[in-house]
C-alpha cells in the first residue's frame, strides 16, 4: 500500500490529518505538482485524472478521492471514529462535511486557481486547460469570507463542527483555512467561537501531518 501525495497540497493534506488521528502510517510517493509530474505519462497511468491523493491497495486498486480514501480507513480501523457511529451522528459529519467542502475548501479552490499565474491553463484540476476567469477568483474569495462567518456561527453552538467530538468536517474545516493563506484571506479575529475552534483543532499533533 501507498499514498501518492505532494506535502505542500491542502487535498492529501486532509487525509494525512485523517491517517494522523488513526494512527496509522502509510508510505507515501511524493508527486511534485510544482513542476507538474501530475502531467506526465508515468502518473497519468496511475491516475489519469492528474491529481492527489491516490491510495494504491495491496491489491494493486487505486482511490483516486481524498474522502474516498478516508472512507476506506474508516471501515479498516474504525476507532478512534472521525465519520460517526450511529446513523444519527453519521448523517450529522456527512453533512457538515460536505457544506465545509462545498463552501469552505472549493471556495478557496475557486479563487486560487483563477488568481495563480501558475495556473494560467489549469483553473480546474484534471487534465484539460481551462483558462482562469478572474470573476471567479473574486467570487471565490467572497465565499471564503462568509465561510468564515457562518463557520464562527456554527461554532457558537457546538465544541465541534458537527457535534461534540471531532470529526472529519473538522478536519476538512482545517485544511480550509490553512488554504485560505494562500491566498492571503484570514478569519477575523473579531469571531472568537472560530478562534477558540481553531486553538483547540491547530493544538491536536494530527494537524502537524
Amino acid at each position: 500500500m501507498k499514498l501518492y501525495d505532494y506535502g505542500p497540497a491542502p487535498s492529501p493534506r486532509r487525509v494525512r490529518v485523517f491517517l494522523a488521528e488513526k494512527g496509522i502510517a502509510v508510505p507515501t510517493v511524493q508527486v511534485d505538482l510544482r513542476a507538474g509530474e501530475q502531467f506526465g505519462a508515468a502518473f497519468r497511468a496511475i491516475n489519469p485524472d492528474c491529481t492527489v491523493p491516490v491510495l494504491e491497495l495491496d491489491n494493486g486498486r487505486r482511490i483516486t478521492d481524498a474522502i474516498g480514501i478516508c472512507r476506506y480507513f474508516e471501515v479498516v480501523q474504525p476507532e478512534p471514529r472521525l465519520m460517526g457511529t450511529s446513523a444519527e451522528e453519521q448523517a450529522e459529519v456527512e453533512s457538515w462535511q460536505r457544506w465545509a467542502e462545498r463552501d469552505g475548501f472549493y471556495a478557496v479552490m475557486e479563487a486560487f486557481r483563477n488568481w495563480a499565474r501558475g495556473l494560467k491553463d489549469h483553473a480546474i484540476p484534471g487534465p484539460d486547460a481551462y483558462p482562469q476567469i478572474p470573476a471567479l477568483a473574486e467570487r471565490g474569495r467572497a465565499r471564503v469570507e462568509r465561510f468564515f462567518a457562518r463557520l464562527d456561527a456554527r461554532l457558537a453552538e457546538s465544541e465541534f463542527l458537527a457535534g461534540p467530538r471531532y470529526s472529519i468536517a473538522d478536519i476538512t474545516a482545517l485544511v480550509s483555512i490553512g488554504f485560505a493563506a494562500w491566498i492571503k484571506l484570514a478569519p477575523p479575529e473579531t469571531l472568537g467561537h472560530l478562534a477558540r475552534w481553531s486553538a483547540a483543532v491547530n493544538a491536536r499533533p494530527s494537524a502537524a501531518a
